[in-house]
């Protein structure tokens, strides 16, 4: 049988779910199974990318350190060895497994595979990319982010497997620190998460979804984060309700540990303390030059919060004369002179600009008394106005945003100012499984801004997105039912982006 096949099977498509492990018997673990968790890559580069496990066997945890070895193979047997080596997996790091592997040929796919203890993981599936400058014909991404585990099931990953995808491009909230109580599908057993036990056990709960693990193995993902992974609402070291800064430092240090620890990222990204650097460049061949940014570690607080507390609400601008201060910023002074080089000497065919939530502006109310969330990129319009002059003043060709955050699809023309051009064409995927605002009140918004081109927030998904020379090609993907782990998928809406002209035509 395939290693695509069982990768299907394992997502619920068609067949019988098989187990994600193949565990033998006898050895360190005996016959526990020690990769409950799942196999990931990520990072695709033109000479490899990064291969990730965690062991987690039910029952008691390793306390000593565990040699786990692992193999890269040109076919899915396993029999073309083109990488291998032996990693120690420490109680510190949780016995996750973070391998960097690298001399690999580019522009094609791997298999690859973890043993520890007598017993053998998944195989899972892994692609190079075309070294930059080289010809790229195509590149399939899927968009997604936004998956709260009790509000729905992961229908969505079982298509993302199915409809064939080069990478998974996840923009956050991967996991929620609180459990909802709206909603609620699947029962989540779990306390609200405050210190790396807690991170770590949400983590556990969410990737021992088989729907969720087979779209890790069956293809490399480029991850980032927005606020759940810490708390909800959160702007560098202040929390929605105000916490003591030492004390939620602390709290931020446990959970962007328990993040790196289940993410298929480069050892050499491993926080230290409350500080993680996660933005970061790639290119693929001469298609897609791809940055991928943090508004959340570097942000200032937002403006005009409710009285005593912080995190975000929906404003007036009239009332909130702070929203216009130009040194408020969400990606920070280096980050933000970071993206700009970036953009300046890219030669790429398609730039992508990921980011986590909505750039163009949403007005909430009317044209004559606009309201703005202040969460969001309305919060920062002078950071917005400074990013938007970036991608628009670098010349670097056919700028695409991504972005999720919002629990709803978006498609926008982008703009400066509300009489200029179009600088970029945006694409928001909703999410996999959190529930948002009903459409029924945003509809009304519509009217307020013309320079959205689509709106559905009744929806659960994920977007597709086909990136070729003349043009890219956006689809999103609805979720029938996410009551329901067998759901049917189908598309809600196409877009084309021409190359050389910005701005989204339905079709």
């Amino acid at each position: 049988m395939t290693t695509r096949r069982r990768l299907l099977q394992a997502a619920g498509i068609g067949l019988p779910a098989l187990a994600l492990s193949a565990c033998a018997g006898g050895g360190a673990f005996g016959s526990r199974d020690p990769f409950t968790l799942g196999v990931a890559s990520g990072e695709p580069v033109g000479d490899g990318f990064v291969i990730w496990t965690r062991l987690a066997p039910d029952g008691p945890a390793p306390v000593e350190p565990v040699a786990v070895d692992w193999v890269v193979a040109e076919d899915e047997r396993l029999t073309r060895i083109a990488a291998q080596g032996r990693f120690t997996a420490t109680a510190d790091d949780a016995h996750s497994v973070h391998v960097e592997v690298r001399n690999l040929l580019p522009d094609r796919w791997y298999w690859y595979r973890f043993t520890a203890g007598g017993a053998a993981s998944l195989v899972g599936r892994a692609r190079t990319m075309p070294v930059p400058g080289a010809a790229m014909p195509r590149l399939a991404l899927a968009l997604a982010s936004c998956q709260r585990w009790e509000q729905g099931y992961y229908a969505a990953w079982a298509d993302v497997v199915a409809q064939h995808h080069d990478l998974v491009v996840f923009t956050g909230d991967y996991i929620y620190e609180r459990t909802a109580v709206k909603g609620v599908v699947r029962r989540n057993p779990l306390t609200e998460a405050l210190d790396l036990a807690g991170y770590r056990s949400r983590y556990a709960l969410y990737k021992r979804d088989p729907q969720l693990q087979a779209a890790h193995a069956a293809m490399p993902w480029i991850v980032t984060w927005d606020d759940h992974e810490v708390a909800n609402d959160y702007a560098g070291d202040q929390s929605e309700g105000r916490a003591d800064p030492t004390r939620f430092r602390a709290r931020r240090a446990a959970a962007y540990r328990a993040f790196w620890e289940h993410m298929p990222l480069s050892p050499f990204r491993r926080p230290v303390g409350p500080d993680m650097s996660l933005y970061r460049a790639f290119a693929f061949g001469d298609l897609v030059a791809m940055q991928v940014l943090d508004d959340r570690q570097y942000r200032d607080p937002q403006a005009c919060p409710a009285l005593g507390r912080g995190g975000s609400r929906v404003v007036a601008a009239a009332d909130c004369p702070d929203l216009a201060n130009p040194a408020r910023t969400m990606l920070g002074a280096p980050q933000e002179a970071w993206i700009g080089a970036q953009l300046r000497r890219s030669a790429a065919r398609w730039n992508l600009v990921v980011q986590q939530t909505l750039v163009a502006p949403f007005n909430r109310a009317t044209p004559a008394a606009p309201r703005w969330w202040t969460d969001g990129w309305d919060g920062y319009p002078a950071a917005r106005d400074r990013l938007l002059a970036d991608i628009g003043g670098s010349g670097a060709a056919n700028p695409l945003i991504l972005g999720g955050d919002m629990h709803a699809f978006f498609v926008a023309d982008t703009m400066r100012r509300a009489d200029g051009p179009v600088i970029a064409t945006e694409v928001v995927a909703s999410s996999i499984s959190s529930l948002g605002e009903p459409m029924s009140a945003w509809a009304k918004y519509r009217a307020a801004n013309p320079q959205l081109r689509f709106i559905d927030s009744d929806r659960r998904g994920y977007a597709r997105i086909v990136l070729g020379r003349d043009g890219a090609d956006i689809t999103l993907r609805s979720v029938a039912d996410i009551a329901s782990p067998g759901s049917a998928v189908a598309d809600l809406a196409r877009f084309r982006v021409e190359a050389g002209r910005p701005g989204a035509i339905a079709g």
